[in-house]
């Protein structure tokens, strides 16, 4: 088994998801950033769950911290607040992808899969620039700062626009193949954001009037 520190401080919701993630991952269960340096400092994770909202240091502050130190196990953010700048901040600490309470157990174990797969696994490669693309494996390597994980929804957004480069794909169109039923245009451009944010923002060309394509990185 994989092995998964969980740093939450709610009473109730840690113990349930140790409980409900203990049949796929071996789990270490602790309540604030401090026990969770101490758990690090004794013991390698593969995947790390952090709650933004933890006491005394916040779980954002301690992925800085920990990005500072260049420990790079894959994060997952939970957090109560969900509006883009809380989501973008949570991410620019270093995290690889959050997730907004309440949530489904079947959802976060599925993150959460796609986070240490990222790391392991060996699809095939595509080239955009002098960056290299993983879109069955969800990550972007940049030829300055390394590999960058990507949620699913937000690799899916890249591998559409990545397979047409010369293409502008128009908000309807990328709605209709990334994105499930009844979400709405904006939704495309907060994932457009959340791209730009993460790994640069020639990644993804916005064509006045007509949409988005692919860009031309460096």
């Amino acid at each position: 088994m994989l092995r998964l520190l969980v740093v939450e401080d709610d009473p109730r919701l840690g113990p349930i998801m140790r409980e409900v993630l203990s049949a796929d991952w071996e789990i270490e269960l602790v309540a604030s950033a401090e026990d969770g340096a101490v758990a690090i400092g004794a013991q390698h994770f593969d995947a790390m769950i952090v709650d933004r909202g933890l006491p005394g240091m916040s779980g954002e502050e301690w992925i800085r911290e920990l990005r500072a130190r260049r420990i790079r196990t894959p994060i997952l953010v939970l957090t109560a607040l969900g509006e883009l700048h809380d989501t973008v901040e949570g991410l620019d600490a270093g995290a690889n992808d959050y997730l907004v309470k309440p949530f489904e157990f079947a959802e976060l174990n599925a993150r959460l899969r796609a986070l240490t797969r990222s790391y392991d696994g060996g699809g095939p490669i595509t080239e955009i620039g002098g960056w290299e693309f993983s879109p069955e494996d969800h990550w972007i390597e940049s030829p300055y700062s390394g590999r960058i994980l990507l949620t699913s929804t937000e690799s899916a957004l890249l591998a559409v626009l990545a397979h047409e480069p010369e293409r502008t794909f128009s908000r309807e169109e990328l709605l209709a193949r990334v994105f499930t039923q009844g979400e709405r245009e904006t939704t495309v451009e907060t994932y457009v954001h959340y791209l730009r944010r993460k790994t640069d923002r020639e990644l993804i060309e916005t064509v006045r009037g007509r949409g988005y394509r692919l860009g031309a990185l460096k």
